[in-house]
């Protein structure tokens, strides 16, 4: 038998509410790529509204803003830029940790995540 290896890592506030993880890694990068919320929420077949609370829920957890909006379209603040390459950063770094000690415990089987894909490699 072989086995695949699978993790999510998300991010929580001091109080232990989520503020980060694989979903709204997704919407990030879909509204740094399209400029736009609406637009992010078409690519990833979900609700204009529930892209828009998710990033709220996610704003109000962390304590700043992630996407500003003007009457052009959406764009990640700094602070949104930063938490998505530093996110990226620790996912990487995990995955590439449990890949290592997966092989190393159960042999060759590959490992998978839900990492998200970006298409920046300077964020690497």
């Amino acid at each position: 038998m072989s086995f695949n290896l699978r993790f999510k890592i998300w991010l929580e506030n001091d109080r232990g509410k989520p503020v980060i993880g694989a979903g709204r890694v997704k919407i990030l990068i879909a509204i740094r790529n399209t400029g736009s919320i609406s637009a992010a929420a078409h690519e990833l077949k979900q609700p204009y509204r529930n892209v828009w609370a998710k990033i709220r829920e996610s704003e109000k957890q962390c304590g700043f803003k992630l996407v500003e909006t003007n009457p052009t379209g959406s764009r990640l603040t700094p602070e949104g830029q930063q938490i998505l390459i530093k996110y990226t950063k620790l996912l990487r770094s995990c995955s590439r940790s449990a890949r290592s000690k997966f092989h190393q415990l159960f042999g060759g089987a590959d490992a998978s995540t839900d990492e998200p894909q970006t298409d920046r490699e300077s964020e690497s």
